[in-house]
């Protein structure tokens, strides 16, 4: 191979890479500073509506609590169920997470941090019974969550710690 040839190559490779990193740049600056599309929405609703009615079959509540996403959140979080000022329950996804994975973030979370979210509303979430207990597993299960057993005996739930929420 002659030099010229070698140099070639070399800005041909460099120029690719430009161009893609660029739109990968590109990409990225888009989908922080945009909402979601109205396609990841539609299906964090349907799911929603799914999860209500898991809940009127298994436990004959009429529940629901807004979802939101906010990029706010940690990028260590994918997910809260909190009370709001007003003592609403109400369920922040993190919109960060939706562009590594929107399956993710719906099928795994979402029902994760809506039992969170039920046992606010049953009564059974305090300091000491709070987290990932066995009773939060069975309402994960039964809200077809996945992998719920893999939280069970970590008492990690997020007590005053996510005021940028407020």
């Amino acid at each position: 191979m002659t030099i010229s040839r070698i140099k070639s190559i070399f800005i041909i490779i460099t120029l690719s890479s430009i161009i893609i990193l660029g739109i990968v740049i590109y990409k990225d600056m888009m989908f922080q500073n945009n909402p979601l599309s109205p396609e990841i929405l539609k299906k964090i609703d349907d799911k929603k509506r799914h999860l209500q009615k898991l809940i009127y079959q298994k436990y004959h509540l009429n529940f629901t609590t807004p979802v939101q996403t906010s990029d706010k959140l940690p990028n260590n979080l994918f997910g809260v169920a909190i009370y709001t000022q007003q003592n609403e329950i109400q369920v922040i996804l993190n919109k960060k997470r939706f562009q590594e994975s929107e399956e993710y973030m719906i099928d795994y979370v979402l029902p994760h941090e809506y039992a969170h979210a039920l046992m606010f509303k049953l009564g059974k979430f305090s300091q000491t019974n709070g987290g990932h207990t066995l009773l939060w597993q069975k309402i994960c299960l039964d809200l077809e969550g996945k992998k719920c057993d893999r939280y069970v005996k970590h008492n990690d739930i997020l007590f005053g710690k996510v005021p940028y929420l407020e």
